[in-house]
Order: C-alpha cells, then structure tokens, then sequence
C-alpha cells in the first residue's frame, strides 16, 4: 500500500468522525471537472428515517469504494458521495443547523 493510499484513508476516516460530529461544507472537484460545494452531516439527527413497511424485502447494504464517502446533502435531502481525491477543502459550518 503506498503512502498516498494510506494518506486518503486517514483522510476518509478523519472526515467521517468529522461528519458523524458536525455539518461540514465541503467543496470538492466533480469528474466533469466542476467545482461542487456541498452541505453534508452523517449525524443522526439530519439523516432520513427509513421508511420500511412489514413485509418489505431486505436488500443487502451497498458496498461503498474506499475511495468515496457516502454523505447525506442538506441542501438536496438526498444521499450524496464524492471521490476523497477530489476534495479541494472542508470546513464545519456554524453550529446555526
């Protein structure tokens, strides 16, 4: 594993203790090559509830690439990822959400 690599993985693990604590705005790079700013938590009072009925088929969780990070956009109301490579900067936003 090259240090590179062990460099976007403390990266993704920092972010998402960052995530799960506080709201972040994060501006990162889309693969069109657009810059994207992106108002995004994981803390549990922002995510969606699941909406699940009795007799719901149970689909297997969705394996996600060590690459990206899976987000909830609070702007969108929707899940939301981005590629850790592409970050350009992350900030927390003022405790107002």
């Amino acid at each position: 594993m090259s240090t590179g690599t062990n460099l976007y993985h403390e990266l993704r693990a920092d972010l998402k203790k960052l995530l799960n604590e506080k709201v972040l705005t994060v501006l990162f790079t889309k693969k069109d090559g657009t810059k994207r700013s992106m108002i995004c938590t994981l803390l549990p009072d922002h995510l969606p509830a699941i909406d699940k009925q009795e007799g719901d088929e149970v689909k297997p969780a969705k394996k996600q690439s060590e690459d990206s990070l899976a987000v909830w956009d609070l702007e969108a109301k929707a899940w939301r990822s981005f590629r850790i490579d592409s970050i350009v900067s992350y900030a927390p936003l003022p405790s107002s959400l």
